[in-house]
């Protein structure tokens, strides 16, 4: 919404260190026409300026992100209630979107959830709230911590149940009176004689009535000003199609010389079984809504409430929000964790299948990392000091991310906003036309026909079903995907991965475990691996490179004891050198042995074969003699395999990006089965491999360890990085694996796949169903079948419409 006269902002600005930052972002303010009176203040970081038109603010903020000094920008998570359909949405959104400083605004129909970005010091939390009443709706700021919102559903499931079953209670008579002598032979004319006409349509009048200003009463004091705003919603098709009912048969039964008289029935029960439909529909559909957002339910449940704080030498339960970084808190054996910690003593294990999916617990003792949600086993208390709490754990970034995805709007979704923007005035339209027809057609039961068929054209169509086809498939399927282990950062990402025609895995730390390791070791005659390893060991155990690592790594794994060594060297290019018990050793290249005359042809064939694996190559020669040949390499994952044939019988093309020499990089692409290599690429250049890509084949997704792969990450139209549980802030990936599986990769594009299917299905389902009922609650098929649909059947049909939807969504718990 704009404004003729000019407003006054004042906003922050980051970025800002000296002068010529000062010039370059008032010039970045002015280059925006309708921006004037530009004031930029280093010394308070912020801009304040006159603006003709508050929807220019997005424009400024683009503006100021190009030239490199953004302003500073907040989000916020609103709970709206009274929300029923997909015009609600779009008069939600549009009433927020007038407010100054709001960027963007999401609202999320299938979790009564309204996401918005907002520029910092604007669109205030009590100006949100008024703009959001005055459109028809209740609204509440609400954070991870304090909105127990498992507990309002549960409140509102058991109002509609009250409502619905007092509705059934009163509509039953009133559906006896009227169709009751359509039923069963004989009971009119007993109820002719036990409650004669007058009577029978003034209690029929007086229960329906009730109902309407009861439990059918928020219809009308939703619908009703709703279509004065000129924003009429689903509630102002029912309560324009009960009103008419009942407005109708009231005239029947005490003005009935107005109407003629082959038009004079009472239309009661239509009214009040529309009511009960649609109360029952609404109780199913909050029912099925409260199963799709289970996951985010379950994921809240790991936070604890209370906390065992060290206070002076004793511990206190105390609420968890006055747990702070650096308290100690103890946890006792078979307790959830209340925040990301270090152990500082007691021993215990701890069942992290939260994180990393793996039914093993871990042994945690002093100096250990524990996270929030993960629970203590029954082995030991733990006193832990907390590093992280309230928002700022990983658990709380977790329900952070998932709320977030699934409160994002997909590409998809342009369509159904493009309809829904007209979809209720077209179908009060429809309802109109429909009425004047049947009334012009001019038959002795004209004005029945034609109120009969306007109030099922009413009633019939259904925008909650078009509203509820997107969000909830999205809410279900990133759900199922966190507990999955898979968390989409970015919501579009979920359409987006659907559409990949390549997959790029960078090797090290991906498809592999980015840790060498001592893979072979090929012993001369009368020499044991346990000499062979107390001797390397003995030789590296002060170095800290990467190949040192893994031969004391594999000592230690073997229970060998390192040798006492002296005189250690390092010869660079060659190896190291050292004494063992008065005797030089000697391990390294073949080089470094020739050098001392030490021939190693003896192993000449067993390396030849760990040089075409891609492995490193060692020597060991103790007191002039060669005493082994080991060989090293980074193992590959335990799924990499699995992972790459099954992308590949998916259609999808495989293609491995590595810093290695070709001929590394090719013996691990064999292993792996996967034919297109890019070797001896440097981190800075992958991105121009991903791009080169994405010339030749299509959409790229590229997987890495987020460490420093980011700019491939963000390069690539879908970038998924593998974490370890615990790393899931990774900014510049889309997807984040929690459990370092690489089969997780074909896992993530299924269930992409799942849930556009899922959203097509429903938009089929939402879009066929309106298409083909409204022509026939307008009585297309009279003419040829003699077949009109009855209010109270176009009720139930609408009521099982949103039903469905949410029913289909819901099968996306089931995804494996």
């Amino acid at each position: 919404m704009s404004t003729s006269a000019l407003q006054r902002i004042h906003i922050p600005i980051t970025g800002l260190t000296c002068a010529g930052c000062v010039r370059r972002a008032t010039s970045a303010l002015t280059s925006v026409n309708g921006v004037s009176e530009v004031s930029v203040n280093l010394a308070t970081a912020s801009a304040e300026f006159s603006l003709s038109d508050n929807t220019l603010l997005p424009t400024v903020t683009s503006a100021l992100q190009q030239a490199g000094y953004p302003t500073r920008l907040e989000q916020i998570e609103l709970q709206i209630a009274n929300m029923h359909c997909a015009s609600c949405v779009s008069k939600i959104e549009k009433s927020v979107l007038a407010l100054p400083g709001v960027l963007k605004a999401t609202v999320n129909l299938a979790s009564n959830t309204l996401q918005l970005t907002r520029i910092a010091g604007l669109a205030g939390d009590r100006a949100l709230l008024k703009a959001i009443a005055a459109a028809g709706y209740q609204g509440k700021v609400q954070s991870a911590e304090n909105t127990d919102l498992a507990q309002e559903q549960q409140q509102a499931q058991q109002r509609l149940s009250r409502q619905f079953w007092l509705a059934l209670l009163l509509s039953l008579p009133v559906f006896v009176l009227e169709m009751g002598s359509h039923l069963l032979p004989g009971l009119a004319q007993w109820l002719q004689h036990v409650l004669p006409s007058p009577y029978n349509g003034l209690l029929q009048f007086v229960l329906t009535s009730v109902v309407l200003l009861g439990p059918g009463r928020h219809f009308f004091t939703t619908g009703i000003p709703n279509l004065w705003r000129l924003s009429p919603d689903m509630n102002s098709l029912v309560a324009l199609g009960t009103l008419a009912a009942w407005s109708y048969s009231s005239v029947v039964l005490f003005l009935p010389a107005l109407l003629p008289v082959g038009s004079q029935h009472l239309y009661f029960e239509s009214a009040v079984v529309i009511v009960t439909l649609i109360l029952l529909g609404r109780w199913l559909e909050g029912r099925a809504r409260g199963q799709t957002g289970a996951a985010i339910q379950r994921l809240l449940g790991l936070q604890v409430k209370t906390v065992r704080i060290k206070r002076d030498d004793d511990f206190q339960d105390l609420p968890i929000n006055e747990l702070q970084t650096e308290m100690q808190f103890l946890v006792r054996p078979g307790e959830r964790i209340a925040a990301d910690a270090e152990v500082v003593s007691g021993e215990s294990w701890v069942d992290e299948a939260m994180l990393s999916g793996e039914p093993m617990p871990v042994a945690k003792a002093a100096g250990a990392k524990v996270t929030a949600g993960t629970v203590n086993g029954e082995q030991g208390s733990l006193i832990c000091r907390a590093t992280a709490v309230g928002e700022q754990t990983v658990l709380a970034q977790i329900v952070r991310l998932v709320q977030q995805a699934q409160s994002s709007r997909l590409p998809i979704q342009a369509l159904v906003d493009k309809v829904t923007a007209v979809f209720v005035p077209v179908v009060l339209a429809i309802a109109l036309l429909t009425a004047l027809l049947w009334l012009w057609l001019g038959s002795e039961q004209a004005v029945s026909f034609a109120l009969v068929n306007a109030v099922a054209v009413l009633i019939i169509a259904c925008p909650c079903a078009m509203g509820l086809a997107t969000p909830v498939s999205i809410m279900v399927g990133t759900g199922r995907a966190a507990e999955l282990g898979i968390l989409f950062r970015q919501g579009d990402a979920l359409q987006q991965l659907q559409q990949i025609k390549l997959v790029a895995f960078d090797k090290t730390g991906t498809l592999t475990a980015g840790k060498m390791q001592l893979t072979d070791v090929h012993c001369a005659d009368g020499v044991t691996k346990e000499q062979v390893l107390a001797l390397v060991a003995g030789v590296e155990q002060h170095a800290e490179h990467p190949l040192a690592q893994a031969l004391l790594a594999a000592a230690k794994h073997a229970k060998v004891q390192p040798l006492a060594a002296t005189e250690f060297k390092a010869l660079t290019g060659f190896g190291v050198s050292a004494q063992i018990e008065a005797q030089p050793v000697l391990l390294g290249s073949a080089a470094l042995l020739d050098k001392q005359q030490i021939s190693v042809s003896r192993f000449e064939q067993q390396a030849t074969a760990c040089r075409a694996a891609g492995k490193t190559v060692i020597y060991l020669a103790y007191n002039g003699q060669l005493f082994a040949l080991l060989a090293i390499a980074d193992q590959l994952r335990a799924d990499s395999k699995d992972a790459v044939r099954q992308l590949q019988q998916a259609g999808l093309r495989v293609v491995m990006v590595s810093g290695d020499n070709q001929h590394t990089a090719n013996a691990v692409a064999a292993e792996l089965g996967i034919t297109d290599v890019r070797a001896e690429v440097l981190p800075a250049d992958k991105q121009a491999v991903v791009q080169a890509l994405q010339r030749e084949f299509g959409k790229v997704a590229f997987v890495g360890d987020g460490i420093n792969d980011a700019p491939a990450l963000a390069a690539a139209d879908v970038g998924i990085a593998i974490g370890s549980g615990t790393d899931i802030a990774i900014d510049a990936a889309d997807v984040v694996l929690q459990r370092s599986e690489v089969k997780a990769v074909y896992r993530a594009l299924g269930l992409s796949r799942a849930v556009m299917r899922n959203i097509k299905q429903n938009l089929f389902w939402a879009f066929a169903y309106n298409i083909v009922l409204i022509p026939v609650a307008a009585g297309l098929l009279y003419p040829v079948a003699g077949i009109l649909l009855a209010p109270g059947l176009a009720a139930a049909a609408m009521a099982m419409s949103s039903v469905f939807v949410l029913t289909n969504a819901l099968r996306l718990r089931r995804f494996r």
